[in-house]
C-alpha cells in the first residue's frame, strides 16, 4: 500500500497543526509548562514515522529512528539554550542562535563515530541532563495556571506552525537519512511556541515552556528507542503501537512523580 504525495503531505501539515494547536490550548488551561510537556511528545514524529511505514521497508524506518535518536541530544541543547537567551534577548535573536546550535550539533553528532548504543544511551540521558541545565526557577515549577490566549494568537501560531513544517517536511523529502532525522528531530513547535511566548508573557513563561518541552522529549525518546529496538523483531504497526503508548504513558508518569515530589520537597530544585 502506498499513500499518495499530495495526500500525505497535508497529513503531515494537519499533525503540524493539531500538535500546535493541542499545546496551545493545554497551556491556556493548565499552563506552559503542561503546553511544553505536550509539544515535546512525539505528536508530530510519531505519526510521521508510522507514515514512513507504510512507504519503506522497516530497515529504512530503523535507520531514520537511528539518526533521530542521534540528533535528539542537539533538540535539548536548543531548549536549554533558548530558556537561557530569552532573558536577556528578543525572540528573533534567541532563536537564531538556538537553532544555530541545533543543527550545528546535530551535523556533529552525525558525524562523530559513535556505535548505535552510544547514540541510545545519549539520546536517553539528554533530557534529565536538559533539565539540570534549565534555569531554576523553570526546574521547580509544576505544570503552572491557566494563560490568556486570544483567538487570534492561536491562529497566527498554527499559521506560522504550517509554513515552518512544509519547509521541514520538504527538506526530508530530498536530503539524506541523516539529515532527513535532523530534520524530523527539529523542534517544530519548540520555534513557534516560544516566539509567541516570549514577547506575549516573558522570559520567565518561555523557560517553564521549554522546561515542559524537554520533560516532553521523555515520551519522544521512548517512542523512538521502541521503534529502534522492535523493528527487525515484530510487524511495523505493532512496533508504532506500542511505541506511541510507551511516548504517552512514561512523560506523564514522569510529570506525576514530579508533581508529588516538589509538593513533598516543597522549595528545593528537583528534576
Amino acid at each position: 500500500m502506498t499513500v499518495a504525495p499530495a495526500l500525505l503531505l497535508a497529513l503531515k501539515l494537519g499533525l503540524v497543526l493539531v500538535a500546535v494547536l493541542a499545546a496551545s490550548l493545554v497551556s491556556r488551561r493548565f499552563g506552559h509548562a503542561a503546553g511544553g510537556l505536550l509539544a515535546g511528545m512525539p505528536m508530530i514524529a510519531g505519526p510521521i514515522t508510522g507514515l514512513l511505514l507504510i512507504d519503506l521497508p522497516n530497515e529504512a524506518v530503523r535507520a531514520v529512528c537511528l539518526a533521530t535518536l542521534a540528533c535528539q541530544p542537539a533538540m535539548i541543547a536548543y531548549l536549554v539554550a533558548l530558556a537561557h537567551l530569552a532573558r536577556w534577548w528578543r525572540w528573533p535573536a534567541c532563536l537564531a542562535v538556538a537553532l544555530a546550535l541545533h543543527f550545528g550539533c546535530g551535523v556533529l553528532l552525525l558525524m562523530a563515530p559513535l556505535p548505535e548504543w552510544g547514540r541510545v544511551a545519549l539520546a536517553i540521558a539528554a533530557p534529565a541532563l536538559g533539565l539540570r541545565a534549565m534555569p531554576s526557577a523553570a526546574r521547580r515549577g509544576g505544570l503552572g495556571g491557566p494563560v490568556e490566549l486570544p483567538r487570534i494568537e492561536l491562529a497566527c501560531r498554527i499559521a506560522v506552525a504550517l509554513v515552518v513544517a512544509a519547509g521541514v517536511l520538504w527538506g526530508a523529502q530530498h536530503l539524506s537519512t541523516g539529515l532527513a532525522g535532523l530534520l524530523l528531530a527539529a523542534p517544530v513547535a519548540g520555534m513557534v511556541l516560544p516566539a509567541f511566548t516570549l514577547p506575549r508573557h516573558g522570559s520567565v513563561a518561555t523557560a517553564a515552556l521549554l522546561a515542559g518541552f524537554v520533560r516532553g522529549q521523555i515520551g519522544f525518546v521512548s517512542f523512538f528507542v521502541v521503534m529502534l529496538l522492535a523493528l527487525p523483531r515484530l510487524p511495523g504497526a505493532l512496533c508504532w503501537g506500542v511505541a506511541m503508548l510507551a511516548s504517552a504513558v512514561l512523560p506523564w508518569a514522569w510529570a506525576s512523580r514530579h508533581a508529588a515530589a516538589s509538593r513533598a520537597a516543597g522549595p528545593r530544585d528537583l528534576v
